[in-house]
């Protein structure tokens, strides 16, 4: 598992030692629009044999371009942006403060009203001879992808698998601003 709902889904939104996920040198989405809002207060999981565990609360603002971390845990997270996909589902795309040049991808799937699950895209859910037409590996590293067509073949087979483990992200309510 790598970063943000990638921690969540990702050791809860690839790093955590999911082996087949897909990364890009630099982002493949762009034209990011704050989907959820200005802020975001959420309560983290990791999703593994159908419990939560890990917990972990952060908080993000959106700067113009992506949702930065303005406090809580994901310290290794740089931002993420959210990207509308196909069936209702949406793509995050982040990077780490690590390698701030990769990008990382999971699909987001909305659960409830502010309840996500978070799943990263894995190279391992397409089909052999589309993993070999598609991933360059370069240094042994994770599936790198260069093209928009490219990641949503991969996230159109992590979406089609219904996966139960990865991460679940939980908004929670804006803290109440205190009058004086």
């Amino acid at each position: 598992m790598k970063s943000f709902l990638f921690r969540a889904a990702l050791a809860a939104l690839c790093g955590l030692a999911l082996t087949g996920c897909i990364d890009s040198s630099g982002p493949i989405l762009t034209d990011a629009q704050p989907v959820l809002g200005p802020r975001l207060n959420l309560q983290l999981y990791s999703l593994r044999e159908g419990h939560a565990h890990d917990p972990e609360r952060a908080s993000f603002a959106w700067n113009g371009k992506l949702y930065v971390r303005s406090g809580g845990g994901m310290k290794d997270v740089s931002g993420f942006s959210v990207h509308p996909f196909e069936a209702g589902d949406t793509i995050i795309q982040s990077s780490q403060l690590r390698h701030p040049q990769i990008a990382e991808y999971a699909l987001m799937r909305k659960l409830a009203e502010g309840v996500y699950q978070v799943i990263a895209i894995d190279e391992d859910d397409a089909d052999e001879p589309t993993r070999a037409a598609q991933c360059k590996h370069p240094g042994g590293t994770a599936c790198r992808i260069e093209t928009r067509e490219q990641l949503f073949t991969f996230a159109r087979a992590t979406a089609a698998k219904r996966k139960t483990d990865g991460g679940l992200a939980i908004r929670l309510e804006d803290a109440p601003k205190h009058r004086h």
